[in-house]
């Protein structure tokens, strides 16, 4: 269901509501603008494009999707994958990258994907958004201390080319940088400004210092990039070409999967913040509309961003009208007060940065993961980690995630038990020995591909070969074609040496399988039973009918 036609349905589109997200709209856009403008800048787009970006984005999301609070825009988590496809393919490639991205999650959300996305495993995400805030750290030391500029394709060198230039740093870039930072840091202790948000306090300080002194060699947006236009943006098609779209499907699918899971993963916690529940599909539907939508007015790739929605919701927002009233906030900011950001130093936009980067990080829960988690969690959490600081951000999340599966399926298969039940045992479950010639095995767990095994060793090892072997399915949730396979195989080979194979107590889906299969025809549906003594009951039968010569 629509966001906003949920909000209709709950009566939270009624005047009386207008107030309250009006005032939380208006607060979320002033957050909005400088971290719309620094995550641009390091996308290696234009301040501008940022705000436009949030702008478009905020209210398509706030309207079409799923979440009654979501506030969309450019995101700290994009940096990584935008900055690299805008550097490879320009600000028309990414653009077009975005819109293939909308397309893919229009795809994912009407194929109602949205809850698989979810089953990200923990490790993979924490290790990921770690990497990124490493990357995003990093990216910044070039405005937060007014190096020149560097080369290298891979992070190690551009690393190693920042060390070796930090002697060069320029003193009053430095100094702004550092004094951004501190406001972002220490801003809600300073008793006059702690009502304000931190990040539109560093920037309007700061960008206020260099408007007075106008230190020399300071890099600011009038020198970067001329400004910000004062207007609406214009409508722009791109031109689209089928060898465009094979060399962008890759960074499209990156955009699109990141996307998906940091505005799913948005819209749960606002679920937790205000006990609510969102439309997990119609929350994908929505980001692929914003995303097919912005490059068309001169935006990029964007997504829900978890610190406004979080921001939206404790300033009181009971709807997706204060996700509209953040929009025209930021509209109503560009049409009035874009002359005076041509002042703003990037250093101080690199300042927020470095904070929003130490927050993806989450620095406390990746140690907390290091020396709790189990031995194999912890290694999917490095891989994934490594991958993404010195390799690639998608190589790194499907590496994570097969590392994941994999490591799932072997606590799986190592958690199913094939085993001969004891005789004792069954004497006092039925009430009656069990013939010496009639052997019981039960199978509990999943009999899946990587399972197969530890069924095949267990009945390969039974004591000679019995008159009579009766396998009990009731504790197997489930089976695969790989299973369904080995069992047959098991049951004609036991034929063959002249033992008859009895199977019982499955459940209906597992029985539907065998039947699908072929195997309870082949067995015959006289040696099929619904529990062990129907079973023991039609061997007796069998033994005790007269011979025909």
């Amino acid at each position: 269901m629509l966001a906003v036609q949920e909000a209709w349905r709950a009566g939270l589109l009624g005047w009386r509501h207008w107030l309250r997200n009006l005032l939380s709209g208006v607060v979320v856009g002033v957050v909005a603008l400088p971290l719309a403008m620094a995550f641009a800048i390091a996308s290696g787009a234009t301040p501008a494009q940022g705000i436009y970006t949030a702008i478009i984005a905020g209210v398509v999301v706030s309207l079409c999707g799923g979440s009654r609070f979501q506030i969309a825009g450019p995101t700290g988590a994009f940096i990584a994958i935008l900055a690299t496809i805008t550097a490879k393919h320009g600000i028309d490639g990414l653009q077009m990258a975005t819109l293939m991205a909308g397309a893919i999650l229009l795809v994912l959300g009407f194929a109602r994907l949205g809850s698989v996305i979810r089953f990200i495993p923990d490790p993979v995400i924490v290790g990921f958004t770690a990497g990124i805030g490493v990357i995003i750290w990093v990216s910044q030391w070039r405005d937060f201390f007014g190096l020149p500029q560097t080369q290298g394709e891979h992070f190690h060198e551009r690393l190693w080319q920042l060390l070796q230039a930090l002697p060069q740093l320029h003193l009053a870039t430095t100094l702004l940088a550092l004094a951004a930072l501190m406001l972002v840091i220490f801003n809600g202790k300073l008793p006059l400004l702690r009502r304000l948000p931190a990040p539109l306090v560093a920037m309007v300080l700061v960008a206020g210092v260099q408007a007075l002194f106008q230190f020399e060699g300071v890099a600011t947006i009038g020198s970067a990039f001329g400004g910000i236009p004062q207007g609406l943006p214009s409508f722009n098609w791109p031109q689209i070409s089928l060898a465009r779209v094979i060399e962008l499907i890759g960074p499209a699918f990156a955009i699109a999967m990141l996307g998906a899971i940091e505005s799913l993963l948005s819209a749960v916690v606002a679920d937790g913040m205000a006990g609510t529940r969102h439309d997990s599909n119609q929350e994908l539907i929505g980001q692929g509309l914003a995303n097919l939508t912005t490059p068309l007015f001169g935006g990029f790739a964007a997504t829900g961003a978890l610190a406004r929605t979080a921001a939206n919701i404790k300033n009181g927002a009971s709807g997706p009208l204060s996700g509209v009233f953040h929009s025209l906030t930021l509209l109503l900011i560009l049409l009035v007060l874009a002359p005076l950001a041509a002042d703003i130093p990037l250093c101080a936009l690199a300042a927020i940065l470095f904070v929003v980067a130490w927050n993806m990080s989450d620095f406390a829960h990746f140690k907390h993961m290091l020396r709790r988690a189990p031995r194999a969690d912890v290694v999917v959490l490095l891989v994934t980690f490594l991958l993404t600081v010195f390799s690639d951000l998608v190589l790194a999340v499907n590496i994570g995630v097969i590392l994941a599966m994999l490591l799932f399926m072997r606590r799986m298969a190592a958690s199913v038990a094939v085993q001969q039940q004891e005789r004792g045992e069954l004497a006092a479950e039925l009430g009656q020995e069990l013939p010496p010639d009639v052997l019981v095995y039960s199978i509990e767990g999943p009999l899946f591909f990587a399972a197969v095994e530890s069924m095949e060793r267990a009945l390969a090892h039974s004591p000679g070969t019995p008159r009579c072997l009766i396998i009990r399915l009731r504790r197997v949730p489930f089976m695969d074609i790989t299973g369904l396979a080995s069992l047959e195989d098991i049951i004609s080979d036991l034929k063959r040496h002249g033992a008859a194979v009895k199977l019982c107590e499955a459940n209906a889906r597992v029985l539907r399988k065998l039947g699908k299969a072929g195997i309870l025809q082949s067995l015959g549906s006289e040696h099929y039973h619904a529990d062990l003594p129907s079973a023991l009951a039609s061997l007796q039968a069998a033994e005790s009918e007269p011979h025909t010569p």
